[in-house]
């Protein structure tokens, strides 16, 4: 081979390489590219739980109990002065503090009722006055009013009404009902009388 046709072949050969070259290079740009692996998150520590208390049988929870009222409520309390309403005057002799019979009776009537509701409001008073006719000193009728309230209060206390639930007064012969002077008046003023009272709360 002459050397003047060397360097053509060698040309010839270099543009060959090269188009082959260009050729495979297309092919694999025209090849689609596989699809990106799936991102894989680094593992992370693991979360530890916050720690629960272990209890194999939780304590059971104790509702305090409501304390129970002290005092009646507005519907009890009118039927306590409905009672005392029907529980008439008892009515005592001239110059006496002892219960007569029919003083008893007065007495008596509503009386256990009154005594089952009053058990249940402790703070709920009563208060029995005492009263006398005109005749007499002040002092000495202040006195006897007092002896028969406390005769009442006796006789209620025995009934099961508590002691300290019950009041007594004296009004003497200040307080009459009937301001006429014969013994039929005089009868009406010789009496105990029952009334609620109002106690602190």
């Amino acid at each position: 081979m002459t050397q003047t046709r060397k360097p053509v072949l060698f040309a010839l050969a270099a543009v060959s390489l090269m188009t082959i070259a260009a050729a495979c290079k297309k092919q694999v740009a025209m090849k689609p590219a596989p699809p990106p692996a799936p991102a894989v998150a680094a593992p992370s520590a693991p979360v530890r739980a916050a720690a629960t208390p272990m209890h194999s049988n939780p304590a059971p929870t104790q509702t305090a109990a409501a304390p129970a009222p002290r005092y009646p409520n507005a519907a009890t309390r009118a039927r306590i002065d409905e009672l005392l309403a029907r529980i008439e005057d008892a009515y005592f002799d001239y110059d006496q503090h002892t219960l007569r019979p029919d003083a008893i009776k007065a007495l008596e009537a509503d009386s256990t009722e009154l005594r089952d509701i009053l058990k249940d409001y402790p703070d709920y008073k009563l208060t029995i006055e005492g009263h006398c006719d005109e005749r007499g000193s002040a002092e000495y009728n202040l006195a006897l009013g007092d002896a028969r309230a406390k005769a009442a209060k006796d006789y209620l206390v025995q009934v099961g009404i508590p002691s300290d639930q019950l009041a007594i007064i004296s009004y003497g012969k200040d307080r009459p009902i009937c301001e006429e002077h014969d013994e039929a008046c005089w009868q009406r003023n010789r009496r105990i009388h029952i009334v609620a009272t109002m106690a602190s709360r």
